[in-house]
Parts: structure tokens; sequence; C-alpha cells
């Protein structure tokens, strides 16, 4: 709708994830790094987590994109799969026919299909998307599968895309013959606020965008970044709405007013239930009801507070995650000393 008002070829703030409008910020250029890395070493685990919307699925589907032809490569994204129900997806993706087929019959299946891979100078990769849906002896499964070999050398390679939950999974005391094989991983962090701008104008440039007059003014980067945190989905979603509006309004420049606008729509489209219609003229919510002295605060006080409980939430979880770590290098100590006096005795 508003792409021919603003010049563009394209929509540039699609939700869906298109290699195409891949964007390297640091974290996202290091995690594509990593996932090259693992191709070039063709053994091991590549682990890339991150938190909801920070571009994962981007960064797989922009390796896909860039495959060598020697590659035959499979993407699942998982629900909470068990072994068996693993072993049957991965070999479907691979095209292998699991129809009445047991686990052993798939396993000799896809053992075959790999090795014929082998001959043909081709070896496997699965991107497993999603992973920290998997319970542990799902992920399990999948080292087991990397023990399929020729030469040396695995014939199926998996890397692994996960919310933040993946990490505490990995590093469970019962997960050590998994750790041993990652070969590299990475943690996505959203964008700063001067990637957020650059972010904005690589996708409206990579769309068409041609303007010689800049679009955005630097108070509407600066709220954009407030109100999205720099995570690229929530970028998008805005974005999209924010050129609506200026396509709707005829603006040539959007500036602060203008975001602050459509950041207003979007909020109560998201916080503010359904009003309903009533006899008596009632506040359609609690946030609509009139403020008295010591009573109801505005929206940016519940917002304020919000953000603040994530902040905690963020930093309870971090300092778990340390006791976590310490907990697990202290039941490794005590087990070498352990192992060591009984060959003492």
């Amino acid at each position: 709708m508003y792409e021919n008002y603003y010049g563009l070829t394209s929509k540039p703030f699609q939700l869906t994830p298109d290699p195409s409008f891949f964007f390297g910020s640091k974290w996202h250029k290091r995690a594509m790094s990593y996932l090259q890395y693992g191709l070039s070493q063709a053994e091991g685990f590549i682990v890339i987590t991150g938190d909801i919307g920070t571009g994962k699925t981007t960064i797989a589907n922009s390796l896909l994109d860039q495959m060598q032809d020697d590659i035959v490569a499979a993407q699942i994204v998982t629900p909470k799969l068990s072994p068996d129900e693993l072993v049957k997806m991965v070999a479907s993706k691979f095209h292998i026919n699991v129809q009445g087929s047991t686990k052993s019959d798939i396993l000799n299946d896809l053992e075959a299909f790999l090795m014929s891979l082998h001959k043909q100078g081709k070896r496997a990769l699965l991107l497993v998307d999603e992973a920290q849906n998997l319970p542990l002896e799902t992920i399990e499964e999948l080292r087991m599968l990397s023990n399929f070999q020729a030469a040396g050398k695995p014939l199926l390679q998996s890397f692994l895309l996960g919310q933040e939950e993946l990490q505490p999974i990995l590093r469970a005391p019962n997960m050590e013959q998994f750790r041993q094989r990652i070969v590299a991983s990475c943690h996505l962090a959203p964008l700063t606020d001067s990637e957020c701008q650059a972010y904005i104008e690589y996708r409206m440039q990579h769309a068409g965008w041609k303007g010689e007059k800049k679009l955005f003014s630097e108070g509407a980067y600066d709220r954009i970044f407030q109100f999205t945190h720099g995570v690229p989905r929530k970028i998008n979603t805005l974005m999209d709405r924010i050129l609506l509006y200026g396509f709707l309004e005829e603006l040539e420049t959007l500036d602060e007013d203008a975001v602050e606008n459509v950041i207003k729509e979007v909020s109560e489209e998201m916080f503010h239930p359904e009003q309903k219609s009533q006899a008596a003229a009632e506040p359609a919510s609690i946030l609509d009801a009139p403020v008295e002295q010591g009573q109801i605060k505005d929206v940016e006080y519940y917002k304020t507070m919000l953000t603040e409980l994530v902040d905690a939430l963020d930093n309870a979880i971090s300092q778990k995650i340390k006791l976590t770590r310490y907990i697990d290098r202290l039941l490794k100590k005590k087990y070498k000393t352990y192992i060591r006096l009984k060959s003492d005795d």
C-alpha cells in the first residue's frame, strides 16, 4: 500500500525471515561467522541462542541461501519431539520414506542415505530451530546421529538455534558428552541504538528507497529504539505501521511526533481491552478511568514498572545461570577427586 508512495520496489519490513534482507550487526556477523566456521570444520555442533525476534531464523535462512552444492541441508522447527519422533522427522526432511518403518529400519535407511552422499563427495547438514523445546534425551539422540561416520568424519552435522533457555539445558551435568562436541556457540543480543538506525536504513535502501532527503528524523530513530529495545522483529512490526501511517497522512518526513502517534496506536491495540457498549458512561478500562490522587497512575507509569520487572527477572536468570556454571564446575572437580582417590585405593 505505502510502497509506491515512498518509491519502494518491495516491502522493507515484512515479518517473514528473508535472507536477502540479512543485516549484519556485530553479533549477527559473529553468529554467521561461527556457522560458516562450523561448515568448514565439517564436524561438531554449532549453537546459536538469542531472545525472541533477534534474528536466529533469518541467520539460518541466510546460511541456507549461501549453501554450496556439496552440502545437502535440511531444516526442522522443533516442537517437543521424543527421540523416535526426531529420528522420523530428520529422515523425512531428507526425503526418506518412514511410513510403516521401525526406528531401527529408519536409522539403517538414514545411514545408507548419508553414505551415498559421502560417495558423491557430498555431506548432510541439519539445522534445528527452536531447539530449546527438545527434551534432554532428544538432544542426546542428535548426538547419537552424529556417530554416523566415514573416514573418521561424521556424515551428519547439526546446528542448533534456540532461545536463551537452551543454554542451561546444555549445561546440565548429564550433557557433558554433547558439550564436548560443540565447536562454537554464540548468543544474539538486540541491536544497539546506532545499529537500529543502520538496520532501518539498510532495509529501506534494499527495498528501493532512493530519496535524496532523509525520511526519518534523529528523534524518530531514538523513539523507535526506545520502544523496540533493538529487537529486529519488533522494529519490523513498528516500522511497517509507521510507513503506513506516513502514507495515510501523506507525510514526506517522519519525525518523532509521527512515531509517537503510531506507538500510541500500537500500545492501545496491544494492552487495552476491547470496549463494550454500556448504557452508563463508565470507563472502558482501569487505564481510561479518571486519575484520583494516590489511586491510579498513568500508562507510562505501568510501562516503566513492567520494564523494571523484566530487567529484574533478566538479572535473576543471569545469576541462576552463573550459579549453574559454578555448581557444574564444582561437581566436575569433586568427581575428579573421587576418581583419584579410587585409583589410590
